[in-house]
């Protein structure tokens, strides 16, 4: 009787440190998905506040909004998928690494920036990288401008 009383406080405890340990995975786990959610998602509104206070024009201004809204949704953080020719987007303007920020520690390419500088809540970095796309392509640069925005823009009067 008390052999099997063990062999049973022994399997108790073992299902309470399996429950234990399983209880700190969904814990860990949560934070995981908290932390890597927790990048800004900018309202059109703010969008609009952020574009203003970083230069840009008045006269484009539905343009750029709709370009971010169409290329990363207002969320600062989004590294878009593998593109076909194995480079990424980065950050609210979904600005490519084949030709403008680095991927290594160091500033470089055009922007002279790293693709981590465009993924910052701060969108220093990445509104004069992508003023600096704009300067010599366009909105043509942007998939999401010349698929979405081209005679449909959003509208910012209330902002």
């Amino acid at each position: 009787v008390f052999l099997s009383l063990c062999m049973s406080r022994r399997f108790y405890c073992y299902n309470r440190n399996i429950i234990f340990n399983m209880k700190f995975l969904v814990v860990f786990l949560s934070l995981a998905v908290f932390f890597q959610c927790e990048a800004k998602l900018l309202s059109r509104c703010e969008l609009v506040q952020q574009l203003r206070s970083h230069g840009f024009p008045e006269d484009k201004m539905r343009d750029w909004v709709c370009l971010v809204e169409n290329e990363s949704s207002g969320r600062t953080h989004k590294i878009g998928k593998v593109n076909k020719n194995g480079s990424r987007d980065y950050g609210l303007f979904q600005i490519n690494d084949k030709y403008w920020c680095s991927n290594t520690s160091t500033a470089g390419k055009d922007c002279n920036v790293t693709c981590a500088d465009l993924i910052t809540d701060d969108i220093t970095k990445a509104a004069k990288c992508a003023k600096k796309v704009f300067k010599r392509h366009g909105f043509r640069a942007w998939y999401g401008w010349r698929n979405k925005c081209q005679g449909s823009l959003p509208d910012i009067s209330s902002c």
